[in-house]
């Protein structure tokens, strides 16, 4: 058998472990190992890697956002923000028919732009949000399939641990990646609006109706959320600003959301430990699973799978917008079964280096040298340069050709094409990732097994897994329809970082 049939026969075999309940960290580990074993013909390499890959795995700088934005998380809760963020929005939208579900939803957006985690959100919101939806009347599917949609905004809104993974395993920018998700993070939450106001309009018993709250209530109530704004401004305005990195950014997170939870009176030295814990089990779970994604991708690069899967799709002649559907198509199914941080860790090292040799389009070179030159010479640089060399570059632009190298350099642009080149590929690789993480969510509330449904349903026995499942149909239709909509507009994406 040849390496390459190896790495492929892994695949089934790495679904049988995980459908025997074997954790999804262990069976990639397990996969790798032994398909390094059988391709060397013994243990001896893969003994060998197992030193050096867990020291080069965790050694690694960009992990250490991971556990401080899941200390943020935890602190955020104890501060009682996610209390606070659902009774703002409820102020303002809960007398509108369906405004509890779309205050949820708010809330959720919001306590997502400082929690990191899709899973974390939702268990958070469904605690805080879940008995007040019951209170005013609306039905239990309808309550639990808001909740469910409303986690997955975690997941995508910056700080997000899933796209701190994905920038570490695509070598992207994390905070180019955080910028990137924003607006999609904010169509998200009003799409899921929207739909709850479409789902009440057709069914008009699904949703009770709440007195509306006086004027005075209503700022107080949005006085009561500075802590967020006041977290969310420092951690991304500081990293954006300049002041410190991405990893820096989530200690002063945590720092910031912990000296917030002590003022409040949710910190004590019984719930600081009790969050050093759950932080502690979280970032060791997150962690096995990075190692084993990490010893499995390298089993596969050995195997030559992901070369050779992106040399075989390149061949085919297919459209790159083809190859997109397709991944894309595979990520919404596999999110029924896995998830987001298994389905990152285990398809990127395979998935990206296929989308990575395909030409999407976002970057000409001509057209990216004629606009920097052209802002090169509105900030001045066409002072002191000859006059017959300006009338060169003019000419060549309006001809809409290629103007030399030592032309362009007259007046301070250096492009190569090697350089159009990687600055093409940094955008379709943020593009992609911000479409996978929104595909992954989406898998996350796909029934029959999205994962995030079973949390919210767990806190809501009386409601039949069912009910859920029709509900959460409405929610899934908006992810599909942004999909498409950032599919076809790119720029909706690169808007901020370009």
């Amino acid at each position: 058998m040849t390496n390459i049939e190896i790495g492929l026969w892994s695949f089934p075999a790495l679904l049988l472990l995980i459908f025997l309940r074997v954790p999804i960290g262990l069976a990639m580990f397990l996969a790798g190992f032994l398909g390094l074993g059988i391709i060397n013909d013994g243990f001896h390499i893969a003994l060998a890697r197992l030193k050096t890959e867990t020291f080069t795995t965790f050694s690694s700088y960009s992990l250490s956002i991971v556990p401080m934005f899941l200390l943020m998380g935890h602190f955020a809760t104890l501060g009682g923000m996610s209390q606070s963020l659902f009774k703002a929005a409820e102020s303002w939208l809960g007398h509108r028919r369906g405004g509890v579900a779309m205050a949820a939803i708010g809330a959720c957006a919001g306590f997502g732009a400082i929690c990191g985690s899709s899973l974390a959100t939702a268990a958070t919101m469904g605690r805080v949000a879940l008995p007040e939806l019951k209170r005013y009347g609306y039905s239990g599917g309808f309550s639990t399939a808001t909740l469910a949609a409303g986690g997955t905004l975690g997941i995508l809104i910056p700080p997000s641990v899933v796209l701190v993974i994905y920038a570490i395993l695509a070598e992207q920018n994390i905070a180019k990646l955080f910028a990137a998700a924003i607006i999609p993070g904010i169509l998200a939450a009003i799409g899921y609006i929207i739909m709850i106001s479409i789902y009440v309009r057709l069914n008009p018993k699904s949703a009770g109706v709440r007195p509306p709250v006086p004027m005075a209530q209503r700022f107080r109530a949005m006085f009561d959320v500075w802590p967020v704004l006041l977290v969310f401004g420092l951690v991304v305005g500081g990293i954006y600003g300049g002041l410190f990195t991405p990893t820096e950014g989530a200690a002063v997170g945590a720092l910031g959301t912990g000296i917030i939870a002590l003022f409040n009176g949710g910190l004590t030295w019984k719930t600081l430990m009790g969050s050093f814990t759950a932080t502690a089990r979280s970032t060791a779970m997150i962690f096995f699973i990075v190692l084993g994604a990490a010893f499995y991708n390298g089993f596969l690069a050995v195997s030559q799978v992901p070369q050779t899967a992106a040399d075989w799709v390149s061949a085919q002649g297919y459209s790159p917008y083809m190859v997109l559907l397709i991944i894309l198509v595979f990520y919404l199914l596999l999110g029924c079964f896995m998830d987001s941080l298994s389905m990152i860790l285990l398809t990127i090292p395979i998935f990206f280096p296929i989308i990575s040799v395909l030409d999407f389009g976002f970057v000409d070179f001509v057209t990216m040298q004629h606009d920097m030159i052209r802002e090169a010479i509105a900030n001045g640089a066409a002072q002191g340069v000859a006059q017959d060399v300006m009338d060169q570059i003019n000419a060549l632009m309006a001809a809409g050709e290629e103007v030399p190298r030592k032309l362009s350099a007259e007046v301070g642009v250096r492009l190569t094409e090697l350089r159009a080149n990687a600055i093409g590929l940094e955008y379709t690789a943020i593009w992609f990732g911000i479409l996978v993480l929104i595909v992954v969510e989406t898998g996350l509330i796909t029934p029959p097994v999205g994962m995030i449904l079973f949390i919210i349903n767990a806190m809501d026995r009386q409601t039949p897994i069912v009910e859920t499942y029709k509900a959460v149909l409405f929610f899934i239709t908006s992810d599909l329809i942004r999909v498409a909509l950032l599919v076809a507009f790119p720029m909706i994406t690169l808007f901020l970082i370009t």
